[in-house]
């Protein structure tokens, strides 16, 4: 039966496949279906339709955490795409110094959510945290990062910026697929070193680039959960209720786990409308392009 290549392909394939059923297919299911029920994990779910969504729309405090996580993926996705593809250029020439720098960059990524929180709770502490140490010494403001509203969902973007190390590796492997004589035919018409980023780089990065983004767009917003829960838990005044802490909130505190299905369902429809939109603005610049 398995004989044959293709055969032994299924065949490896195969507990692949059982396990992306098991732990990802079939949750999903449940969860939409649990969605339309109201459940608090004694009594048995009851049908309620759709009243668990229009709950979470009236609801201020579930409005103002989509609000966060947004604001929060527009300002860090950008910055995180940017942030990777620039030290990517740095490290993508050869030398011996550069294969460490590689590994020192990736290292933030491998850090544990609980203690990475932690260690940017001493970070950005007001009184004795390193960050205001220096910026003092610089004579530069020193903000209550975690305290006031208007710089704590900042501080949260910071931190985004030093777990960078996966998008950097991806820029990496990107950028050794582009051919070198790309380049020099470029030093041959005269290009400069921007005119080949921005003409030869850059779209050629595009794809890699785009994959960065949605993998962001999903990662990053999950990873909100444990520095709002360990940092701040949602304050100072709701500045870092994100999506991730307040389902947490709906399942695990007010054991509605209905309500907190169905906003899960909400949070995954905005980041596939995001992806959509996304897609189809490339798509757009591609046939203006075209034209």
């Amino acid at each position: 039966m398995f004989r044959s290549y293709d055969g032994q392909l299924r065949l490896f394939l195969l507990p692949f496949l059982l396990g992306t059923a098991v732990l990802i297919v079939a949750p999903a299911v449940l969860t939409i279906g649990l969605a339309f029920t109201k459940y608090n994990s004694i009594n048995t779910p009851t049908w309620v339709g759709l009243e668990n969504f229009q709950n979470l729309l009236a609801s201020p405090l579930a409005r103002l955490s989509v609000r966060n996580s947004l604001l929060f993926l527009f300002m860090a996705v950008p910055l995180r795409l940017v942030g990777a593809v620039a030290i990517a250029l740095l490290l993508s020439r050869p030398g011996r110094i550069y294969g460490p720098l590689r590994a020192g960059v990736y290292l933030p990524t491998i850090i544990p959510e609980g203690a990475y929180a932690l260690i940017w709770l001493w970070i950005l502490n007001p009184l004795y945290g390193p960050l205001n140490a220096v910026l003092g010494l610089l004579g530069l403001p020193t903000p209550d990062w975690l305290i006031q509203p208007g710089t704590a969902q900042l501080s949260f973007v910071l931190m985004s910026l030093f777990t960078i190390g996966e998008g950097i590796i991806v820029a990496l492997v990107g950028l050794r697929t582009i051919p070198g004589v790309l380049y020099e035919a470029a030093r041959v018409d005269g290009a400069g070193r921007w005119q080949a980023f921005w003409r030869i780089t850059l779209p050629v990065l595009t794809p890699w680039l785009l994959l960065l983004t949605f993998r962001d767009l999903v990662v990053v917003l999950q990873n909100t959960f444990t520095p709002s829960f360990v940092m701040t838990y949602g304050g100072p005044y709701y500045a870092t209720t994100f999506a991730p802490l307040l389902l947490f909130e709906l399942a695990f505190d007010m054991f509605d786990f209905g309500g907190a299905a169905a906003f899960m369902v909400i949070m995954y429809v905005l980041t596939a409308l995001l992806v959509v939109g996304i897609v189809n603005l490339v798509g757009l610049n591609q046939d203006a392009d075209v034209a």
